[in-house]
């Protein structure tokens, strides 16, 4: 359909390098965070939008995409990256309208997006396999090769970066992709996969179906034509699509969600800290999985650490995109109630707010603006100590010692990603390797950056690793070759 507002013309679904309306007629509003209101409509594709993907997918394996060696895989994946730079400022204001991000961030997210077309098309022939020492009269080798057809399920919070993260590697290693994109933004996957098209990508490489997470993912997870599925949001969803994708034995990779700690020593340097512990939780409103969103303070040095921070925090700004704050709104009104929730729980409980970001005059009444609030002290078995707000919410929980700050760091569920602040180098590497986590960072914190960064979680943070070179491993299959020749 066509939309003035947009920079290009939604035409329905991406099958077989057409665009196609949906079959059932049907179309969901897309609406803009910071306003509240609906601004474009996505074909409401379901069960059968899903089997003329997955048919196109096939059809691509058995033909052009199936036959390019990797070379060539890899100077399309390239092309795409001054592509993307080229439409930079075309792709940053959809993503910023449809996400309600502020605009440097989501330019931020547009060059990262190049970036990833840049890594995997540079990476699509550098894949080796290796030879193997055997009996004698025998020659073994083991090579990659692509699993087939590859489903992808990306959210709603960054999917500028999502759409080329999870299909660069697959792309790179000669899968043909059928992706759902998160019903509540996915306008810059739509123009991505066009612009992809348009690049002279082969009809059926990239398939993109749109739709209610209820219909399109859930028959995507559980179709019997898909060789592996990539899967990233929250736990609970998680768990489902696996259980989807296990009834036709489909391996996958689950990035779930987190409840990350930014673990603060007495002898932290605050210049350091306090703008990047801010930064963790506001981030694109907090709704990121490995947002900072608990910080342990070692109980020694409160005094000193939580006015720094605390002052850092109240400077927090959420405004409209185009006015580039902190942050701006949660993504739905569905979203905001559920953070508003655990901020009315919080108070209901009585623990206090240290400290609140402010929600400017400008914005939009109708806007689905939350107020960033720091929260502690936090008991240790509280929800908001546990449990994955996804909104500007920063837990506070002091911690008496290097053992303890361990052992509270390591209490949830969840085991994505850790900060760890000391000017204590042995501190900082014997605590950072205890961490159970996929990541860790000392002295820094940057888990949402890093093309070239293994980026995945372990116990209910899922399991699998999606970015650099770890994801084109994920998205290829070991083949063992054994030649007798005496």
């Amino acid at each position: 359909m066509a939309d003035a507002t947009l920079p290009f013309t939604i035409t329905g679904i991406l099958v077989g390098g057409r665009w196609l309306e949906p079959v059932s007629g049907d179309w969901l509003d897309v609406h803009a965070p910071a306003e509240g209101q609906p601004f474009a409509r996505i074909a409401a594709g379901g069960g059968a939008e899903i089997d003329l993907a997955i048919a196109a997918a096939r059809a691509a394996l058995a033909g052009e995409w199936g036959g390019l060696p990797a070379v060539q895989r890899g100077r399309l994946l390239s092309a795409m990256a001054p592509t993307v730079l080229a439409h930079a400022g075309e792709l940053a204001a959809l993503e910023a309208r449809d996400t309600g991000k502020p605009i440097a961030q989501a330019r931020a997210d547009v060059l990262a997006c190049a970036r990833y077309f840049e890594y995997y098309g540079a990476a699509a022939d550098k894949v080796c396999g290796a030879t193997i020492p055997f009996q004698n009269g025998y020659f073994a080798a083991t090579e990659r090769t692509p699993h087939g057809v590859t489903a992808h399920i990306i959210p709603w919070n960054y999917p500028a970066q999502m759409f080329p993260r999870s299909l660069g590697p697959a792309l790179a290693m000669g899968n043909a992709v059928v992706l759902k994109p998160a019903e509540d933004a996915c306008l810059t996957p739509l123009r991505l996969a066009d612009l992809m098209t348009r690049n002279g990508f082969p009809p059926g490489a990239v398939n993109v179906v749109t739709g209610l997470g209820a219909t399109a993912s859930a028959a995507l997870a559980a179709h019997p034509g898909i060789d592996f599925l990539s899967f990233i949001g929250s736990a609970e969803t998680g768990a489902a699509v696996q259980a989807a994708a296990a009834t036709n034995h489909v391996g996958c990779t689950l990035e779930l969600g987190g409840k990350s700690a930014q673990i603060v020593f007495a002898d932290a340097d605050l210049d350091r800290v306090a703008p990047a512990v801010v930064a963790a939780i506001t981030q694109h409103a907090g709704q990121t999985c490995s947002a900072g969103s608990r910080l342990l303070v070692e109980r020694a040095g409160m005094e000193r650490i939580l006015p720094r921070i605390a002052e850092a925090f109240r400077r927090v700004r959420a405004t409209p995109p185009h006015m580039d704050g902190e942050l701006g709104p949660v993504v739905s009104l569905r979203q905001r109630a559920r953070v508003e929730e655990y901020q009315a729980l919080a108070a209901a409980d009585g623990l206090p707010v240290i400290a609140r970001g402010r929600i400017v005059a400008e914005a939009s009444p109708e806007g689905w603006f939350v107020e960033p609030q720091m929260i502690g002290p936090v008991p240790r078995g509280h929800r908001l100590a546990r449990e994955e707000v996804f909104g500007p919410v920063l837990a506070v929980l002091p911690f008496d010692d290097e053992a303890d700050a361990v052992a509270l760091a390591n209490s949830t569920p969840y085991g994505l990603v850790a900060g760890v602040w000391t000017r204590d180098g042995a501190r900082a590497l014997r605590v950072a390797r205890r961490m159970q986590v996929g990541q860790v960072f000392v002295n820094c914190y940057g888990a949402g950056g890093g093309i070239e960064l293994p980026f995945g979680g372990v116990k209910k943070s899922g399991h699998g690793r999606e970015k650099g070179w770890e994801a084109l491993l994920a998205f290829s299959t070991l083949r063992t070759l054994v030649i007798r020749h005496d």
